[in-house]
């Protein structure tokens, strides 16, 4: 245990610290007795005075490994098979998840020209004209011509109904007008291609009915069953700037087309940064009927397979492996039956549990002199990214993290190097965790997509068109899982923790033969987008 702050940060940090609990509403005689004698006794947590530490940091970490990694150690293959479960079940009959895309056709890779593609992702909006060369061309296969990029911050987010997409068309508009005057009158649009990074119910390959959006979005208000693109359309009209949406799909949806562009045996796509998301191509005949809406028979005649999307997040409700900082969170969750797998693997709570299990461990075991920094008590203070930046600081002494942690989270007591290490600890396993569930899901997709390919095939003619179709699928020895986002892309040996628990999945698996290799698909929602429209054409 760390010794008295008189010995440790002198008389100026604990005056300051009595002046804050002063300011708290203690006496300053009380204020200064609790830090002077023990600087555990008192946490910012609720501003009382509290006993000192009440276990060790091991007996704490010892709980946190068992709670966080126990189950998923002992039980991640039950789990995974659950999971499936549930995926067949929403396959079937809930309208809000496993949406089925109009993409039934993966790209060639010989698609070409340019497009204007937009992304519209959980913090960034991204305008961009994307060329497409082809395979086989000298050089890369496609390029991004030019991008603009705007941060959709709290102010964005908060902007409600038209009012979004109106902030949405100025920004398109801002960028289209330094390339030319294209789509400045309503006889010739200019086409675009859009990666949404929320639920919509598709009902044509350029629209479909806007569904809640979650992630802190307030722009579906008033608008749920609208058609996406026709807003779109109808916000850039009042600017004189006329476009056609010819293609929308989903971020995850355009991950997978992206890579497929490249690597003929990609069918999955994978987002992991803010949200959550898994895309997969599957059987037409495995989703519900009512799912596919109006769309034309002519689709039905060309279609196998489709792109579905997952909206993975809203799966797991009652299998989740939850811990009391689980709990914690959903409490003071506006939505908490919404996404409940999210909550447990994505950039946008990572931070929060880790920030739950820290103040828990600074109230108990004395960790960082007892005292939660003040800015700890506000939640989701305690971002991914700086766990992501501590976790890449590998020297012995933690120089970098803890001048990171102490310019983010100030505190009376800096943080020193035993400190960092227990956050760092504390933050892997909860990385791990959500390591160890996307890997889940993607075998339990990869072992659904298997299964559903031999029922359709047991259910043709043998001079079915799609037969073939369907034995090439089932054939694919090595498939491809392409993945965008901040969390698998940059947290410190994330991507190689998802890929061991998904090579012990597979080995364990019911499936006989195949494997699963997860690929980097960089800018994946525009490039995604534009082959998006590229194959409409």
């Amino acid at each position: 245990m760390r010794p008295l702050i008189s010995a440790m940060t002198s008389l100026r940090h604990v005056l300051l610290a009595a002046l804050k609990s002063l300011l708290r509403g203690k006496s300053f005689l009380q204020a200064m007795l609790a830090f002077w004698i023990s600087p555990a006794a008192v946490t910012s947590q609720d501003g009382k005075l509290t006993p000192g530490p009440t276990r060790t940091v091991a007996d704490f970490l010892n709980e946190a490994e068992d709670l966080l990694l126990g189950p998923v150690d002992d039980g991640l293959s039950d789990f995974a098979a659950k999971l499936k479960q549930q995926f067949r079940i929403g396959l079937r009959s809930n309208p809000a998840c496993m949406l089925p895309s109009y993409n039934h056709q993966l790209p060639s890779g010989h698609e070409r020209g340019q497009y204007l593609a937009l992304d519209v992702g959980g913090s960034t909006f991204r305008v961009a004209l994307v060329e497409l060369r082809g395979k086989g061309v000298k050089g890369p296969a496609s390029t991004i011509v030019q991008m603009d990029s705007f941060r959709i911050d709290s102010r964005a987010k908060s902007l409600r109904g038209l009012e979004f997409f109106d902030w949405m068309a100025e920004r398109i508009l801002q960028t289209i007008s330094k390339e030319s005057k294209r789509g400045s009158s309503p006889d010739d649009p200019l086409l675009v291609g859009m990666a949404w990074s929320f639920p919509i119910e598709q009902t044509s390959s350029k629209g479909g009915k806007l569904c809640g959006m979650g992630k802190g979005f307030y722009a579906a208000e008033g608008l749920i069953g609208r058609d996406l693109g026709e807003i779109i359309e109808l916000a850039c009209r009042k600017r004189n700037l006329y476009v056609e949406l010819s293609a929308i799909v989903n971020d995850s949806s355009a991950t997978l087309l992206s890579e497929a562009y490249l690597t003929s045996s990609t069918r999955f796509g994978l987002i992991l940064g803010t949200g959550v998301n898994i895309a997969v191509h599957l059987p037409v005949g495995t989703i519900g009927q009512p799912k596919y809406g109006d769309r034309p028979q002519s689709w039905h005649d060309k279609a196998s397979h489709v792109i579905v999307n997952t909206e993975l997040g809203m799966f797991g409700k009652g299998i989740l492996p939850l811990t009391k900082w689980d709990y914690s969170l959903l409490d003071s969750h506006p939505r908490p039956d919404f996404q409940p797998l999210e909550h447990l693997v994505s950039g946008y709570y990572v931070g929060e549990v880790c920030r739950l299990a820290l103040v828990e461990a600074i109230e108990t075991t004395g960790l960082f002199g007892g005292i939660v920094p003040p800015s700890l008590l506000s939640p989701y203070s305690l971002d991914t990214e700086t766990l992501s930046l501590i976790a890449a600081d590998t020297d012995p002494s933690s120089s970098a993290a803890c001048k990171i942690f102490a310019s983010r989270h100030p505190s009376v007591v800096e943080p020193d190097c035993a400190d960092i290490a227990v956050l760092r600890t504390i933050s892997s396993y909860i990385a791990r965790r959500s390591a160890s569930i996307v890997a889940a899901s993607l075998v339990a997709l990869w072992e659904l997509k298997s299964e559903t390919e031999e029922e359709l095939l047991n259910t043709l003619p043998a001079d079915s068109p799609f037969a073939a179709e369907t034995k090439a699928e089932m054939e694919i020895a090595r498939t491809t899982v392409a993945f965008n986002g901040s969390v698998i892309e940059h947290y410190p040996g994330y991507l190689q923790c998802a890929q061991q628990y998904i090579d012990d999945l597979v080995s364990t698996s019911s499936r006989v033969g195949g494997s699963i290799e997860l690929v980097a698909a960089r800018e994946s929602s525009l490039l995604g987008a534009a082959v998006a429209l590229a194959c409409l054409e």
